[in-house]
């Protein structure tokens, strides 16, 4: 019996270093396979290897304490050469009533957000380390309600996001990531600049021979002496060999203007193959 569960196990070490193998040695530059995150995501893969393309559509839904926010947000990101990821996103959001009766605040009205501009490049990318790091930066040019477009300019500010990303797998299964940088926000009708920073981490178990994974993301900011704290646990399942869906939920440490959230990413890779 013993004899039995050790060769089971030896197994299953071997199959998950030949699926490692196949993502990380298909071509000769080195790649690492990480868990990336489903809520904070990043601009293609660490390492990521030119010709790479991804696209996704992220739903969302968010009580917001007097209204509940929706979510939409589509985004293409590809690597035009080795190490190198861009990617462009829209998100808008749709707000509507609860049915909250302690409050006649009327909902925000709906919004296309901003358009997202964003770059990274992975400067080191180790195989023999399971390591790799990344630089990138972030630009959101930030919209005005759409009820406000005729009125006045439909530019209401903008966001400069510099951030760096580490992340590590440990054996063949566990990944950690940490994702952080600041935002200053220039706001165009007072002309102000504002600054927060955020911590976002990481830690998953991915399924072994699989591209599925459980587990958490913690989204940490800090901005004017306060801190916001929102928990995500997630899971991500392959559907077909290019799609896979991930499903996040979200919990604030503290409820200062929402309640619970939940998340749906869908991922398309055209160019994938085994």
């Amino acid at each position: 019996m013993s004899f039995s569960i050790k060769a089971q196990d030896h197994s299953s070490q071997v199959k998950d270093s030949l699926y490692i193998e196949e993502v990380e040695n298909k071509q000769t530059l080195d790649k690492v396979l990480h868990a990336e995150p489903l809520y904070i995501d990043l601009i293609r893969d660490l390492g990521a290897r030119k010709g790479e393309k991804e696209w996704n559509i992220g739903l969302g839904l968010t009580d917001k304490l007097d209204y509940d926010e929706y979510e939409l947000l589509v985004e293409y990101e590809f690597a035009p050469i080795n190490r190198l990821g861009l990617e462009i996103e829209v998100p808008l959001t749709f707000s509507f009533r609860n049915n909250s009766q302690d409050n006649d605040t009327a909902a925000p009205s709906h919004r296309v957000e901003s358009l997202k501009t964003a770059v990274q490049w992975s400067f080191f990318v180790s195989e023999k380390l399971k390591t790799s790091m990344a630089l990138g930066y972030l630009n959101e040019i930030e919209l005005v309600d759409v009820n406000d477009w005729g009125s006045e300019n439909v530019l209401k500010g903008n966001v400069s996001n510099p951030f760096f990303v580490v992340a590590k797998r440990w054996g063949n299964n566990f990944h950690t990531l940490l994702y952080t940088g600041g935002k200053f926000t220039r706001h165009f009708e007072d002309r102000n600049t504002t600054f927060s920073y955020q911590n976002n981490f990481s830690l998953h178990y991915m399924i072994p021979r699989t591209r599925n994974f459980i587990g958490l993301e913690t989204n940490q900011s800090f901005e004017n002496n306060d801190m916001f704290v929102t928990l995500r646990p997630q899971m991500r399942i392959s559907l077909a060999d290019n799609l896979i869906v991930g499903i996040v939920a979200g919990i604030p440490i503290e409820k200062h203007n929402e309640r619970l959230s939940s998340f749906i990413r869908l991922i398309y890779e055209p160019s994938h193959k085994h």
